[in-house]
Formats: structure tokens, sequence, C-alpha cells
């Protein structure tokens, strides 16, 4: 299951994620989504976990947790279509 993670910390690492997200389960990969220009964090990242099970319980127990400083958002990524060449990708849905 592809879960999305919000409004993180610039500061949050990839690194910080994952080790998270493993205390729930079996992590397949962990991306922050970077500005091109800075090189920074945009507030937000990725996480697949392979197991259904422990995804929704990752969900469950880090939604809304403050980490440095920032009340995190974490849910299930959901498809959209990318409407400028048709096809479907997973991406933040507000």
């Amino acid at each position: 299951m592809k879960i999305m993670m919000r409004n993180l910390s610039r500061d949050t690492t990839e690194a910080e994620l994952l080790t998270l997200f493993e205390a729930y389960g079996n992590v397949q990969y962990c991306k922050l989504v970077m500005d091109k220009v800075t090189g920074k964090s945009k507030g937000f990242g990725f996480v697949e976990m392979p197991h259904a099970g422990e995804a929704r319980a990752a969900i469950k127990g880090l939604n809304y947790r403050d980490i440095d400083g920032n009340r995190i958002r974490v849910k299930k990524a959901e498809k959209r279509e990318d409407k400028a060449n048709g096809s479907d990708s997973e991406t933040p849905v507000s």
C-alpha cells in the first residue's frame, strides 16, 4: 500500500521517516519529495508498505503525530488521473 505523508518539517529526513514506519512493519521504500532548486524537502513524501494490515496500522499510529515540531498527516495515497497526459499516477489528493 502506498502511503502519503504531509505537513512534514523541512528538517525531517527520509531515514527518520523510515525508522517511524519500520516500527509498524516492512517498508519497501520511503521517499521525500525534494525541491529541485533548493534541494530541500517540500514537506511531503511517500512510503510503500507491502502488507496492507501493517500499512493501516502505520497510518492509524502516525496520523496527527507530532514529528520534529509538526503535526503530520498520514493517509493512503489515492490515484488520480494526470490530465496533462491522461495517465494514472499516485499523487497527493487534498
